[in-house]
């Protein structure tokens, strides 16, 4: 009862805080004193809910379950149907399928204004086996895919999250609709384009993402790379390599001195930008001439910048084709993202809740395990974080940076993201010690801790006009100056075939690693 108490006096405080100016507290009057009071109610339910014990290990269990099935983007089949069937045991109605990728879905419940989004991921990373828990490299299975990012832990705080704020919907009749959106492929940064595109967002109201951290913090602002990711492919003539090249022409030729003009290009583009590839195909036997050849690139530079420089490389796949004898058969997009431009006052509410649920109480166990990875990886041996991180405001200088396709959805919505914490302050992401710590008791904590941040800043939201409306109008002023326009070539479709092979070399196996 006293926890319960001091629970309530917290919430009730940071709600005044959210919403009354520090220079006119006025004095409130009994109905103020009502809605504060409902108010705590309504959060005390969500956040009662996902603190018992049962329900920590519940989620947990279904984080862990997507870590062992380290689905990469596109290929998320069971993945996605754990989290849609655990959403529509709880009553929501999921449509499947959606935005022309299988393994895309969307969780409704409830009806009517205001509609409030959460984001939620669940695709793994290439080469990432790792057994979990072990602090130093050690794969399930040689080559294989591993949760590199925590995607395994976000999709299920974002599902734990939309359930306790259906609970609290329910027993406190509050109007409106809560929404979880299962968007594949975010390694990949694919699936947010094609979502906006086919219209998912378009009668939202805020959206809330969230990430795996080792901390615990949000922030607002503009901030990382706009992205296209772009398949240039060369068609050749084969010939005998040594018999008579003089009659082929080499599509790896192509390949390579588009990559050359590229690495040239560097240098005359401002410090903003990244530029990456990889050659997916360049022939079959050194002794014959190749005829085929293609090259993946991720073209990444602001927003302000992105298309001008996708146009200059386009430029030197042209070139290439040219001075090879070749040519230029297909340029694929597959996709273009935005940078993300983050809410402020969803940002603050959000950075007001953390502030209320606070950084997971670790044990002693967890710490050791975390100390251990820490001395393995030659970095600082502290443990997991005792404290959460200050409000992140914008960067005074942009100098480029990852990429993510919230970025999307950040210009379509006021939006911003809750990084939770679970994850061993010093391990690598995209690297075989994130796999190792994003699975058990401390992944379930954090994330768990993020799903509460997520129920009570959308009950915040569905309960607070007042706050809506201005993330709203802030929102609306920005995009005056940042309209939404997509990267998408009209014609571009979602590449379900991506990663499939891979997938299905190593899904057999990983399966049979399972229950070992």
């Amino acid at each position: 009862m006293k926890k319960a108490l001091i629970i309530a006096a917290l919430i009730l405080f940071q709600a005044i805080l959210i919403t009354t100016p520090a220079k006119a507290q006025k004095k409130e009057s009994s109905k103020d004193k009502e809605i504060k009071a409902k108010l705590y109610k309504e959060k005390a339910t969500a956040i009662d809910y996902l603190s018992g014990q049962e329900v920590v290990e519940r989620f947990g269990a279904i984080s862990d379950a997507i870590w062992g099935f380290a689905e990469l983007g596109m290929q998320e089949f069971r993945s996605s149907a754990l989290l849609i069937e655990t959403l529509k045991k709880e009553g929501f109605t999921v449509e499947e399928g959606l935005a022309g990728i299988p393994t895309c879905f969307v969780a409704t419940w409830g009806s009517g204004k205001p509609v409030i989004g959460v984001l939620g991921e669940y695709d793994a990373l290439p080469m990432l086996s790792q057994k979990g828990l072990v602090p130093l490299q050690d794969p399930l299975v040689d080559g294989a895919p591993g949760h590199g990012c925590g995607h395994n832990m976000m999709g299920t705080a974002g599902v734990a999250a939309v359930i306790a704020v259906k609970k609290s919907m329910e027993e406190h009749g509050i109007p409106g609709t809560i929404r979880f959106y299962g968007s594949p492929a975010e390694e990949t940064i694919i699936s947010r384009p094609y979502m906006v595109k086919a219209g998912l967002f378009d009668d939202v109201d805020a959206v809330i993402d969230n990430h795996t951290s080792s901390g615990f913090s949000t922030g607002y602002g503009v901030s990382g790379n706009a992205v296209i990711s772009v398949i240039f492919s060369f068609r050749g003539k084969t010939a005998h390599s040594a018999g008579a090249p003089w009659d082929g022409r080499s599509a790896l030729d192509a390949v390579e001195l588009m990559n050359i003009s590229t690495n040239f290009l560097r240098e005359h583009l401002n410090y903003t930008h990244r530029m990456h590839y990889v050659i997916t195909g360049g022939g079959e036997a050194p002794n014959v001439v190749p005829d085929k050849a293609s090259v993946w690139y991720y073209i990444r530079n602001t927003d302000e910048r992105i298309e001008d420089m996708y146009n200059r490389v386009v430029k030197c796949a042209e070139g290439a084709a040219l001075a090879t004898g070749t040519t230029l058969d297909s340029i694929r997009v597959l996709t273009g993202v935005h940078q993300r431009h983050s809410n402020e006052t969803m940002a603050r509410v959000i950075y007001s809740n953390i502030e209320l649920v606070g950084m997971p109480e670790w044990s002693d166990g967890e710490n050791t395990y975390a100390k251990e990875l820490q001395k393995e990886l030659g970095k600082e041996e502290k443990g997991y974080p005792v404290e959460i991180s200050p409000l992140r405001e914008p960067a005074s200088v942009q100098v480029g940076g990852g990429s993510s396709d919230v970025g999307e959805v950040t210009l379509i919505a006021p939006t911003a993201t809750v990084n939770f914490p679970g994850g061993v302050p010093g391990s690598i992401g995209h690297h075989w010690s994130a796999v190792a710590s994003n699975y058990g008791s401390a992944a379930a904590k954090g994330l768990i801790a993020g799903s509460k941040v997520m129920a009570a800043t959308a009950l915040d939201l569905l309960t607070k006009k007042e706050l809506l409306l201005r993330a709203q109008k802030e929102f609306s002023e920005y995009s005056a100056d940042h309209p939404y326009r997509s990267l998408l070539p009209d014609n571009a479709t979602p590449p379900l075939d991506l990663n499939r092979d891979l997938m299905e070399k190593f899904r057999a196996v990983m399966e049979q690693a399972e229950g070992k």
